[in-house]
């Protein structure tokens, strides 16, 4: 196989087959070269290290992630594509798994088939699975070296907002309690086949060693942040005392201004430190509470 992607033989293979696109799966294949190119550069640190890629799609993407990385997995839940991918890729370092990523043994996995390789991830997300993958990934322990995703611009927009922004959110706080999230460029819908209605970007994942922040316990500061973001308009006093009703919006108040923020203060103000502070502070009044 050359240099280059055969997109003719690709879409010559898709219509022998009798494809069309699902729009439930979010299907929309990257077919610009120098875009391609630019995501598989984006993704591993060495030519040595693993990627696992999540979507393949026709292929294009995979066929450049071989060129630069020791093996490439990659998952697909459409069948529809295996014949596709079988005739687009013939590189030796690819494997094609048929299965729902959401339901891989993703230890598993990367246990079998990396060999203990470095590994990163690289994935075009449609909108309806983008934060269940995520979720996945990081909350998974594995640490990957970096994890690339294409997801709708607005979406990349929240995944790194800063404190204080409109776009800033619950999944903000949570990919900024595992990593760091860098949007690295934007890609227009006319380099996908079909052409969907809104931009793209591409956003880079860089996993922390160790959280960067660290309260007592996650899964309490989630349920705080989560509560934060409930009903946006509402003030984080309003919002913390609509979750969390045994403590009362007195003693909520205490705790906000015990934490230094100012009463009629929103969850979107607050950053991951924040929240880790806030979290502490409601559980240790609500532990008092049941002694």
């Amino acid at each position: 196989m050359g240099d280059e992607f055969d997109f003719g033989r690709a879409r010559r293979l898709l219509e022998e087959n009798g494809f069309s696109f699902r729009h439930d799966l979010g299907q929309n294949f990257l077919t610009n070269a120098g875009v391609l190119k630019k995501i598989a550069g984006a993704c591993g640190t060495d030519r040595g290290s693993g990627v696992l890629e999540i979507g393949p799609g026709a292929g294009s993407l995979t066929y450049y992630l071989a060129q630069e990385y020791r093996k490439v997995v990659a998952v697909e839940i459409d069948s529809r594509l295996m014949p596709v991918l079988a005739g687009t890729l013939d590189q030796t370092n690819i494997k094609i798994l048929n299965e729902d990523f959401l339901k891989t043994d993703l230890d598993g996995l990367i246990e079998r088939e990396f060999d203990g390789m470095r590994v990163s991830v690289c994935a075009n997300l449609p909108y309806y699975v983008t934060t269940p993958i995520l979720v996945k990934l990081v909350e998974s322990g594995i640490k990957f070296e970096s994890i690339v995703v294409m997801v709708q611009s607005e979406v990349a927009d929240r995944f790194c907002a800063a404190p204080g922004s409109g776009d800033y959110g619950a999944i903000t706080v949570f990919l900024n309690y595992f990593g760091k999230a860098e949007r690295l460029f934007t890609v227009s819908p006319d380099k996908f086949v079909p052409m969907p209605k809104v931009s793209s970007a591409v956003v880079r994942i860089t996993p922390a060693g160790k959280p960067a922040s660290a309260p007592e316990d996650r899964e309490r500061l989630f349920k705080v942040v989560t509560a934060a973001f409930s009903q946006r308009r509402k003030t984080l006093l309003n919002a913390l005392a609509s979750t969390f009703k045994g403590l009362g919006k007195p003693e909520i108040a205490g705790i906000i201004a015990k934490c230094g923020f100012r009463p009629d203060i929103r969850g979107e103000r607050l950053s991951l430190d924040d929240f880790s502070r806030l979290a502490d502070e409601i559980f240790s009044s609500i532990a008092a509470k049941t002694e």
